[in-house]
Parts: structure tokens; sequence; C-alpha cells
């Protein structure tokens, strides 16, 4: 999937109000960036933070700023703004799904009870924050932490309930 579509995808869905959820917050990653400047150089500080209920909505956001707690707080704001329902059958996925950003892809793997969350890096938060509580996943190609949120978010997105999938094929949820 490419990045015009994952875009596209996301500002179909309708806003969510994040003050009537109970939200949770996980710092996937923190980066030192510096700029260069004619006085010297700049430093400063990136976050990436992943929200979500653990029932079907999570976000993620960048924040910058001079200090990491300010960066960390930014990054949560901007979270919130970006929430997403994503179709889940708790307490795994309904079905097997590749999402892919840029030159990142994500397998995410439905798995049976007892499994628990089987994800490397920035794949495990996002996961835990859509609620997800067993699930295989392989992170392909590269492992950048920003490209590897957007193609877990963008696998989440391909997930289709029962209903949908029925009323796409032309039958009854009891036929499948």
């Amino acid at each position: 999937m490419s990045k015009a579509s994952f875009i596209e995808r996301v500002e179909q869905q309708k806003p969510i109000d994040p003050s009537a959820l109970q939200l949770k917050e996980r710092v996937v990653s923190v980066n030192r960036v510096t700029k260069v400047v004619k006085g010297g150089k700049n430093l400063s500080f990136s976050a990436l933070v992943v929200v979500g209920d653990s029932n079907g909505i999570v976000g993620y956001g960048l924040g910058k700023a001079r200090e990491v707690p300010m960066a960390i707080r930014k990054g949560i704001e901007l979270a919130k703004k970006s929430l997403l329902r994503v179709h889940i059958t708790p307490p795994t996925i309904p079905h097997l799904v590749i999402g892919r950003y840029s030159a990142s892809k994500v397998l995410l793997k439905p798995a049976p009870e007892g499994t628990g969350v089987i994800a490397g890096g920035p794949v495990r938060p996002v996961m835990e924050a859509a609620g997800v509580k067993n699930v295989f996943t392989k992170a392909i190609g590269n492992t950048n932490p920003h490209n590897l949120v957007k193609a877990t978010l963008e696998a989440l997105l391909q997930l289709k309930d029962r209903e949908t999938v029925a009323a796409l094929r032309g039958k009854e949820p009891q036929e499948l």
C-alpha cells in the first residue's frame, strides 16, 4: 500500500472523540535530532507515541521539542487527534493481513488463545494499544519505527468483520 492510499484511508474514517475514552499511552521511540545552524547546533528530541483504548481504537503521533517530556506530551496530543477504529475480534484478529508503508511490511496472523503478542519493536505497542491479545507478527523489510507503526496501522485498517465480508459476498453472516 502506498503512502497516498494510507493517508486516504485514514481520512475516510470519522473523527473519534478522545475525551470519552480511557486511553493508554506508549512511547515507541525517542530520538535526539540536531539542526546545524550558523551559530552551532540546535539540539531537540522527537518522540513517537502510540495511544489506544485496548478495544479497537488506536492512534499515533510524533512530537518534537527541546526536552523529552515535552516531546512525549506533544506526541500524545497528536496521537489523540489521529485516533482510528480497527475491526478486531478479541482476543485476536479475524484473519491474516499484510500492511505496507514505504519499504516496511508487517505481517499479522491470528493466534490461538494463550499465545500472547508475538511482536518485536514498534509493532508490539500498536497491537497492545489496539487491544489484540494473541497475534503472530513479522516485520519484513525496513525496520524504521515510524514506517513500522504506519505499516501496522495500515494492516489493522485492512481487517474486516464478518458482517462486512458477508455483505460483500452477498450472503448472511451465518453462512460464512
